[in-house]
């Protein structure tokens, strides 16, 4: 019998990253002498990798500027690291809702646009990180709506399409969902429109912790 497995998005899902994601992406634009794409261009591009974003935001742009544009923003990142000017909240009832589906037996996973390194350090600073088993990121994997994630994710937990729940705020979580043909839902919390979600084929739309926790079937 196959594990049940509930895998999250990190930025918009789990943590409300807005506000460093956007001040990042600003910093880069202007580190390379560009005008950065408004608050809104900026989060529809959130859950995707660095050089696929980038690519969105900067459609004439050639690949090999989306990169250097992609290293611009890692290196923003870092020094507003050092700077203590990351913010990364858990959005309300995470925790909670987290621990509750670990002691019911469902094994938790992430997949997420962000580094190894970004999401090691955003977990482990939330006291959570301990309850994932596996963790999938845009270091090792094609950009979502690419399966590869969950591919990975399912194969190292043991669990199978039907017995797997993907969890995110954006059409791209939704579309990997559909791709590797994984129950997927939708949290309104987060940078993509309650709309847009239903549109890409979620199979549900949580307003909240509690409406997520009846979704995914948890106790």
């Amino acid at each position: 019998m196959s594990n049940r497995l509930a895998v999250f998005d990190c930025d918009g899902t789990l943590v409300d990253s807005q506000h460093s994601l956007c001040t990042a992406m600003v910093r880069a634009f202007e580190d390379v002498k560009l005008p950065p794409p408004d608050r809104l261009a900026i989060l529809a591009a959130v859950g995707l990798s660095l050089p696929v974003a980038m690519a969105r935001l900067l459609p004439d742009a050639e690949a090999d500027f989306h990169d250097h544009l992609a290293d611009r923003y890692k290196l923003a990142f870092q020094a507003m690291r050092r700077e203590q000017g990351v913010q990364e909240p858990l959005y309300p009832g995470i925790v909670d809702l987290v621990l509750e589906l670990d002691a019911a037996g469902w094994l938790l996973g992430v997949a997420t646009g962000k580094s190894d390194r970004g999401l090691n350090l955003c977990l482990t600073h939330h006291g959570i990180i301990d309850r994932f088993v596996t963790l999938q990121t845009a270091d090792r994997h094609p950009s979502k709506p690419h399966p590869s994630m969950l591919l990975t994710a399912m194969a190292e937990a043991g669990a199978a399409p039907d017995t797997t729940v993907m969890i995110g705020d954006t059409s791209f979580d939704i579309d990997m969902g559909r791709a590797a043909g994984v129950r997927s839902i939708g949290v309104a919390w987060g940078y993509h429109l309650p709309d847009e979600l239903i549109a890409a084929g979620a199979h549900a739309v949580a307003m909240d912790s509690a409406q997520l926790r009846g979704h995914i079937g948890a106790p």
